[in-house]
């Protein structure tokens, strides 16, 4: 995966947990703005997402936070 994109999936899922507490969860489109100007970047998150490890539209960020370090 993407260095960039693997930084920015740590960023969002440490602020989201500081924000919200440890049970909070996202979906891979928390990782991107609303008007998407990455499109490579947004289909290797929904692949990595949803083809590789199979998971649901709404994830605890803190499983993700552990999926992307073994990463």
């Amino acid at each position: 995966m993407n260095k960039i994109l693997k930084l920015k999936i740590r960023e969002v899922c440490d602020a989201k947990i500081a924000a919200k507490g440890d049970n909070v969860g996202l979906s891979f489109y928390a990782f991107f703005a609303n008007k998407n100007e990455t499109p490579v970047l947004l289909m290797e998150a929904a692949t990595w997402w949803i083809k590789t490890h199979e998971l649901d539209h709404f994830e605890k960020a803190l499983k993700i936070k552990e999926l992307i370090s073994k990463e």
